[in-house]
């Protein structure tokens, strides 16, 4: 072997032991990375976990804050969250909505916020309603009319509810209203997010892909469905990621998107049961919505569900209406619920 060859196969192998140790030392860095605890509750958080309570369903803890508001009302309203995110998205809302009805209930969704996690399970629109119905049942208010007000994932959840309601299904709740606030009810004006796509049609990779996600890349995700004017504040960031953190909540986010094709599948049963309901009905929208975007979504909404009114917030509104615009959000619900 000439000299060149031999200093060649010399310099090869040193490449090669180079990559070794790089990757030796990536394992060990990788493996800590892929185990960073979950954040420390803020104290606005840990307020509100401490305020709240939790009761079971099927084995697993289910958290929700209740309590009780304006004096001399019987009206009752209850949250449902989107997603990823929790109860907590109405925080900015919750003492003006304590002014106004006699009782506010939100809770955490399975899967979601405090509430546990279980892994591995089958996440579905049908179990969280069945969830929601169980609350109801626990806090001994079967028989109340109550007011729906939802976001997001959660105006799916309110659509099944409300055809259980319209089917005399047993377990029902009484509605009395329903306000959804920027779903994405209609599958063909929806469009998800590029990392929600990836995540609940990766098979074996998406469990790889959820312990990736990091507060960087959450907090830009979230941030790019708030409008440039309404962006959230570091500490806001902060808590939404820590919900989702929370109990390890990012390793079931593959599972939980499962409800986009539910969505899909069930189009029918749902949005039939938001066209043929005799409900009082609203929607409160922020126009700059780029998941259901304006105006494809609002028209088709007005189009289809002939009898609901509709508020369409300030242009510079988002996905997230409730956060970002708290005071619009609450004039457009108290204007609707005051109407009847």
């Amino acid at each position: 072997m000439s000299r060149r060859s031999s200093a060649a196969a010399v310099e090869c192998g040193m490449g090669r032991e180079w990559w070794l140790h790089v990757a030796l030392l990536c394992i060990p860095l990788l493996a800590v990375y892929l185990h960073i605890p979950q954040p420390q509750l803020s104290p606005a958080l840990n307020t509100w976990r401490t305020s709240g309570r939790v009761f079971s369903f099927r084995g697993n803890n289910i958290f929700y804050r209740d309590t009780f508001g304006a004096v001399g009302s019987s009206d009752v309203v209850v949250l449902l969250h989107g997603f990823p995110t929790s109860s907590y998205d109405w925080h900015k809302i919750w003492e003006p909505l304590n002014q106004r009805f006699n009782r506010v209930i939100a809770l955490d969704f399975l899967g979601f916020g405090f509430s546990d996690k279980p892994r591995p399970h089958r996440y579905s629109i049908f179990e969280q309603a069945s969830v929601v119905e169980a609350l109801i049942s626990h806090l001994g208010l079967t028989d109340q009319k109550l007011n729906l007000l939802s976001h997001d994932y959660g105006d799916t959840v309110a659509l099944e509810l409300l055809y259980r309601t319209d089917h005399n299904r047993t377990g029902h709740l009484a509605i009395n209203s329903l306000c959804l606030s920027n779903g994405g009810i209609f599958p063909e004006t929806h469009y998800p997010r590029f990392v929600q796509k990836i995540l609940k049609d990766s098979g074996f990779i998406s469990p790889i892909l959820t312990r990736l996600i990091n507060f960087q890349f959450f907090s830009r995700g979230i941030g790019d469905v708030f409008g440039p004017y309404t962006q959230p504040t570091e500490a806001e960031y902060w808590d939404m990621w820590t919900g989702v953190r929370f109990n390890d909540g990012n390793l079931v986010m593959d599972s939980i998107l499962q409800y986009i094709n539910q969505r899909l599948k069930h189009r029918e049963r749902w949005v039939g049961a938001l066209t043929s309901t005799l409900t009082p009905l609203h929607m409160i929208y922020g126009p700059l919505d780029p998941v259901n975007p304006h105006p494809q979504f609002i028209h088709l909404y007005q189009k289809l569900v002939q009898r609901s009114t509709v508020s369409v917030l300030d242009e510079h509104v988002s996905h997230y209406p409730q956060l970002e615009d708290p005071t619009g959000f609450m004039n457009a619900y108290l204007n609707f619920i005051n109407s009847f």
